[in-house]
């Protein structure tokens, strides 16, 4: 992977706003680039604040002043800069720029919807009312930072009507989406649109309510994504969902916070790599995975803390395919399965587990209760997984052993589990 998907070093329990302040890990590689000409607006009126965005050039800041900036029209934007002079759309600093209209028959705002955008920064804005709230069409190189995007008339940001690549969608504040209700719904159903070597973190996303209403959803197809530090909870689908790549090089699920899902915390059909992520107290299963759109396959669940009142994990189609891994995980279920193969286990790894509830004993150690951990509860209102001192979680598979944890700090013991002791 790129620099983009280095190691992370912060611990996602530390309040967002404070997290938020400096973090630039996940940013592309053009982040550091100085504008070449800075440009302030301040007119509220009409389609001024469009036309002003229409005429950047390669190496423009525009500035935008406090206030709120209503278009009545369709509004895409369809400008583009280089590597070497990106276009920023910034708020100004400590200002509230909300971008909104009139009525949901229309997108708030499009990006790419009539012609390719490359190389372009959209920071600190405030997006609500609309349709969608923001839509990405034909993207590339586009990084949407900071932004608050909420009560949508649909989904608040997607990227389904074209094919997009090396998006970075990070420190945004989602939440109260209309119709389907999702925070963020990347790529198309069936693969019609994917969204490949993108990076989706440190994001919060929460009251995704409506009559679906996942966190995120990546579609069938999409690939080589990072999805990582991302503070999800309250949501009616799974607080994140990520189907297959058809065999493109696997998404990347890890340190992401999870919780109070009304459907499962986390689902994943397969082509994978889910590690490290804390998921706790959903309605359905904590972790489940199975056929959809395509098989599950070439899936590896390592060092996961997945705490909830029904089944912990749930492999529905894990019988006899390829590549499937089950490592080092915390599976506490209270009422359920900690484990539960639906069709079978055969052929998949099972090594390394902490275990409450009904379990094959295979790769698995007895856990104990919530007393294992500094301050968890069954419904995720506590979620700090951090282990005590008496919990009986070094028993890690050094085989599979992974080298952080989920505040990015180095594993000194071999601990399943996200949290290291």
């Amino acid at each position: 992977m790129k620099q983009t998907f280095a190691l992370i070093t912060a611990l996602l329990l530390v309040p967002l706003a404070a997290l938020h302040a400096a973090d630039t890990r996940y940013a592309p590689d053009w982040a550091r680039i100085a504008p070449k000409r800075v440009i302030k607006h301040s007119n509220t009126r009409n389609d001024t604040l469009a036309n002003a965005i229409a005429a950047l050039q390669p190496g423009d800041k525009l500035v935008i002043a406090a206030g709120t900036y209503s278009v009545e029209r369709t509004w895409d934007i369809g400008i583009s800069g280089t590597a070497e002079a990106p276009i920023w759309i910034v708020a100004e600093e400590g200002a509230q720029v909300i971008l909104t209209r009139p009525d949901d028959k229309q997108n708030v705002l499009n990006l790419g919807q009539n012609a390719p955008v490359h190389h372009l920064c959209l920071r600190g804005v405030e997006i609500t009312g609309g349709s969608h709230g923001l839509r990405l069409h034909q993207c590339s190189e586009v990084w949407i930072d900071q932004c608050h995007i909420h009560h949508t008339g649909a989904v608040c940001l997607s990227a389904n009507s074209a094919n997009t690549r090396r998006l970075f969608l990070t420190r945004n504040h989602l939440h109260h989406g209309g119709g389907h209700g999702e925070g963020m719904y990347l790529g198309a159903n069936h693969g019609e649109f994917i969204m490949s070597e993108s990076v989706i973190a440190l994001n919060h996303i929460h009251d995704c309510t409506g009559s679906q209403g996942d966190g995120i959803e990546v579609k069938q197809g999409s690939w080589g994504n990072l999805i990582a530090e991302n503070d999800i909870h309250d949501t009616q689908y799974p607080c994140i969902t990520v189907y297959g790549t058809a065999g493109k090089p696997v998404n990347i699920i890890e340190r992401n916070l999870c919780r109070r899902s009304a459907d499962s915390a986390m689902q994943v059909q397969g082509e994978a790599i889910v590690r490290n992520n804390v998921l706790i107290g959903a309605k359905g299963s904590g972790f489940a995975s199975t056929d959809h759109q395509g098989q599950s396959l070439n899936l590896q669940v390592i060092h996961n803390t997945i705490i909830n009142t029904g089944d912990a994990f749930k492999g529905g189609s894990w019988n006899a395919r390829e590549g499937m891994v089950l490592a080092n995980n915390i599976l506490y279920s209270r009422d359920k399965s900690a484990m539960n193969f639906q069709k079978g286990k055969e052929g998949v790894t099972i090594t390394g587990n902490v275990v409450l509830g009904d379990a094959p004993k295979q790769g698995t150690i007895p856990g104990r209760s919530l007393e294992d951990f500094v301050s968890l509860t069954w419904d995720g209102e506590k979620h700090d997984a951090t282990p005590t001192a008496e919990a009986p979680f070094d028993h890690a598979d050094a085989k599979r052993l992974l080298d952080t944890d989920f505040a990015g700090n180095p594993r000194r013991k071999p601990t399943s589990g996200a949290m290291a002791r």
